[in-house]
């Protein structure tokens, strides 16, 4: 069978285009390599018990906010939401508090009791927030990387130190940053207000795995005639006429189809094409050559039953007010996201919490040549460690944590690397630069004209940025007049 679309990579950004594609009545298949589709999206079971691996909020869920009508064409509308509380992100930086509001008008007004002489600044940046947010309802009328090319061509750490006279102010601005990684040399001004925006505008958890999203997607692409086939691992593009005419997997089997979209890093997308008309060795170079973002180090915990109360909001906590160089050390550990899935039981106490920390690929080196499962004694003892680390800081938020840990889980950007094939165990995939914005973002067109690129790598990453990307790969396709009608 000759497919109309054939996808690589079965995330967030692969599921999107599936389901958006088959439900405009294309023959979809979607090739995976591990054993269960969903990439970060995905759980892991153990014990009895499911832990996430990538997701834990998201934002702009309400009606007539920036996620809502695409998860509403996506069928996710429906799954399980629960709204975290008013005060939705929490930050102590040393031993002062801060919150983060929903709503814009509600986050200056708290954060300018705090920094009454920045209210003018404050005011400034929430305008700039909802204007990243209004426009991003037109993104289908332009050519995306383009787009916010003037955004784009500005440094995030430039604007908040021109902007804003008190320091402190800018760690708490950039301190629920831990969902994109800050660098003072290259993050751009639209990467930081497109991941801080829609959670401002309202923000939200799902009692459940993020796999119920992958889940739903999942039912609905192959209730609409498309497929899935897991353990299929590519290991050629070929080629023929200029076009791509197939897909190779690792065991021999072939996929013929008339249209591809990788949903893979374009590094390991392009080392797939071993002969080309069309893809030169420029291009190579230039996907070679960009620098991934750095990947994230996790602690999930199981707690004994009814110790600890759940809390409906994300803490953040900063040993120092170095929100933006903190993650440049790992021992001790000085900056950390602690979030509660909320309790599927219906009662009031914790089952299970999260420690993040960013971790940088240069602190695994050790261990880059190996896999999962032969890492050795010192891989075990570094992630003791620092595990150990974590909860240590996190007991400044909830004294005696350790006392009521039943159950530890950790993993490293190498266990994303692994799993999902991520290069670096990337976060946040291919690190954008401000000062190269032509050269780190990157379109969903390729030189070769019937393979498209999707996922966290090209523009915008995180839940709301990939879906975005996804609506830009399948415009390419079904066109923009299509896509429109499907989010009215």
């Amino acid at each position: 069978m000759k497919y109309d679309i054939i996808i690589i990579g079965s995330g967030l950004g692969g599921l999107v285009c599936a389901h958006i594609l088959s439900k405009a009545g294309k023959s979809v298949l979607i090739l995976e390599k591990e054993t269960q589709p969903g990439g970060c999206l995905q759980t892991y079971r153990r014990n009895g018990m499911t832990f996430d691996t990538g997701f834990h909020y998201v934002g702009g869920l309400e009606e007539g906010q920036s996620l809502y009508k695409p998860f509403k064409m996506l069928g996710l509308t429906k799954l399980p939401w629960k709204r975290l509380d008013e005060a939705f992100d929490r930050i102590r930086i040393e031993e002062q508090e801060f919150s983060f509001m929903q709503g814009y008008d509600n986050f200056v007004k708290t954060l300018q009791t705090h920094f009454p002489k920045e209210r003018k600044a404050l005011q400034q940046y929430v305008s700039l927030l909802k204007q990243t947010e209004e426009e991003q309802q037109h993104l289908l009328n332009s050519n995306p990387t383009a787009f916010f090319s003037s955004l784009f061509e500005t440094g995030a750490w430039q604007y908040l130190t021109d902007t804003f006279q008190n320091s402190l102010l800018i760690n708490v601005l950039s301190a629920t940053s831990l969902k994109m990684e800050l660098q003072k040399e290259s993050l751009p001004l639209f990467s930081f207000l497109h991941g801080n925006a829609s959670f401002i505008e309202s923000s939200w958890r799902l009692k459940g795995g993020g796999s119920l999203i992958a889940d739903s997607l999942i039912q609905d692409i192959r209730n609409q005639g498309g497929e899935i086939v897991c353990q299929a691992t590519v290991e050629e593009l070929i080629e023929k006429g200029r076009n791509l005419v197939c897909v190779r997997c690792s065991d021999g089997r072939l996929f013929e189809g008339k249209q591809f979209i990788s949903d893979v890093h374009p590094a390991v997308t392009c080392s797939w094409i071993k002969q080309s008309e069309c893809l030169r060795g420029i291009y190579r170079k230039r996907i070679g050559s960009l620098e991934n973002t750095f990947g994230m180090f996790t602690v999930s915990l199981v707690v004994k039953p009814r110790t600890i109360k759940y809390f409906n909001w994300n803490q953040y906590i900063y040993q120092e007010p170095d929100v933006w160089t903190f993650h440049q050390k790992n021992i001790p550990v000085k900056g950390l996201l602690i979030c509660a899935r909320p309790p599927e039981d219906g009662s009031e106490y914790l089952q299970q919490l999260d420690l993040l920390t960013p971790m940088t690929w240069d602190k695994l080196k050790p261990w880059t040549e190996t896999h999962i499962g032969h890492r050795g004694e010192s891989y075990t003892e570094m992630k003791r460690l620092l595990a150990d680390e974590c909860i240590r800081l996190a007991e400044q938020f909830i004294p005696g944590l350790r006392n009521s840990v039943t159950q530890t889980y950790v993993s490293t950007p190498l266990t994303y690397r692994d799993y999902t094939g991520t290069p670096e165990g990337s976060a946040y995939g291919i690190r954008k630069d401000y000062r190269y914005p032509m050269m780190t973002l990157l379109s969903p067109r390729t030189p070769l004209p019937n393979l498209l690129l999707t996922g966290q790598n090209l523009i915008l990453h995180g839940i709301h940025g990939v879906t975005l990307t996804a609506l830009f790969t399948c415009a390419e396709i079904v066109g923009k007049e299509y896509l429109w009608n499907q989010l009215k």
